[in-house]
């Protein structure tokens, strides 16, 4: 208990630590199974290529990687990192700039202490991930909700909720969305783009999963649309190298970069240099994207395989097919709730994040998100038969 006469800022009034979090606390006892987190699984985690890396960048270059470095970046991976995202994604670097960071989640900071003001609209999907959520209510936006179909945003939606709230920025994960897997259509992505412009808002394109692609095509990122500066990139190599490693990057028009490059100085000074150093190596011998490829198949597996269980749940469950990413998004009966369900789950050996927590506002307890990519196979089989028992029986 803090002392008395203490008082904590205003900004956490009414907020709560991220549930995820709160929900890994219960999940140490032996045998659990867990579909709650966000983790690639440990088989995809690059340790030993990781191991020899570290090893030849700090013979090589050692000095300069534990001195304090530059907030622009370690130089090495900034040249590497902008001519990767060049190649892979087509982006304008004369009009934006490239600025690593510390995970993506340090992106959604910066650009939140650039722009927000308590009080300011932000736009988010309904479901949005919840860890941002937590961010921009730190920040003490107003948070507007914007429905979505199997499409992704609706864009009617979308524009009324800008005529009315007028927002700063409105947040979207338009690839394999977290929480509900969904992918922004085509069409929608340079629609999206014309009503920034048209109403005068940044999207922030939030886009870790992006590599993570098991069915279909590649497709163009909002921020290749934009000749404006109405859209800032958020990137990560942590769902496809290491979340351990912490670097993550900023694609944005410089003068909103500078901003954020202040912002960072005041934060964390700069990404440590040492993890930089190993995913700048990455790019440079080529092995991210073999690595990327070898990390699909087990993963695309481990979604059919839940999919699959999922289709003997009880009656009237609906869930969506993701074409790639990390989780899978049910929706139970209306009256099912998932929230009350967890704690007899997590008894029974088994977890999930109740969908709820993923809302601005709650409801929609009949809701869930199973992650597949951290279990194998035969956690998959016999947490999905928990799971669908439990269910059944409280239908």
């Amino acid at each position: 208990m803090i002392p008395e006469g203490i008082r904590f800022a205003e900004r956490f009034d009414g907020v709560s630590g991220s549930a995820i979090r709160e929900i890994f606390k219960v999940l140490g006892k032996p045998g659990m199974i867990s579909f709650a987190g966000g983790n690639p699984s440990l088989a995809a985690l690059p340790d030993a290529a990781c191991s020899t890396i570290a090893e030849d960048v700090l013979r090589l270059d050692g000095k300069r990687i534990l001195q304090y470095g530059a907030t622009e970046g370690y130089p090495p991976f900034v040249e590497s990192l902008s001519d990767y995202i060049t190649k892979q994604y087509g982006f304008d670097l004369e009009l934006n700039g490239v600025l690593p960071t510390t995970g993506s989640t340090s992106c959604m900071d910066l650009m939140l202490k650039a722009f927000i003001n308590p009080g300011d609209a932000v736009l988010v999907e309904s479901p949005t991930f919840l860890g941002n959520m937590q961010t921009l209510n730190l920040y003490q936006a107003k948070l507007v909700p914007v429905e979505s179909d199997e499409g992704g945003v609706k864009l009617d939606d979308l524009e009324k909720a800008v005529q009315e709230t007028h927002p700063k920025l409105f947040y979207i994960i338009p690839s394999f969305q977290n929480p509900s897997g969904r992918t922004l259509a085509a069409d929608r992505r340079k629609a999206i783009y014309d009503l920034a412009v048209k109403y005068g808002f940044i999207i922030l394109e939030d886009d870790p999963y992006r590599d993570l692609r098991y069915t279909g095509e590649h497709l163009p990122t909002i921020k290749s649309y934009d000749t404006t500066g109405h859209v800032v990139y958020m990137g990560s190599f942590s769902k496809i190298i290491s979340p351990g490693l912490r670097v993550g990057f900023l694609v944005a028009e410089k003068d909103i970069l500078r901003k954020c490059t202040i912002g960072k100085q005041g934060t964390d000074l700069h990404t440590p240099n040492l993890n930089q150093a190993i995913v700048d190596q990455f790019l440079r011998r080529g092995m991210l994207e073999p690595h990327i490829s070898s990390i699909i198949p087990p993963y695309k597996e481990k979604m059919e395989l839940m999919l699959e269980e999922l289709k003997s749940f009880p009656e009237g469950t609906r869930t969506f097919v993701p074409e790639g990413g990390l989780f899978i998004w049910v929706e139970m009966p209306e009256s099912f709730n998932a929230t009350e369900l967890f704690s007899k789950a997590v008894d029974a050996g088994v977890a999930y994040v109740p969908g709820t927590h993923f809302y601005p506002y709650g409801g929609h307890h009949n809701t869930l998100r199973l992650n597949f990519s951290n279990s194998t196979p035969e956690q998959i089989r016999e947490g999905m038969a928990k799971l669908r028992k439990l269910f059944a029986e409280n239908i």
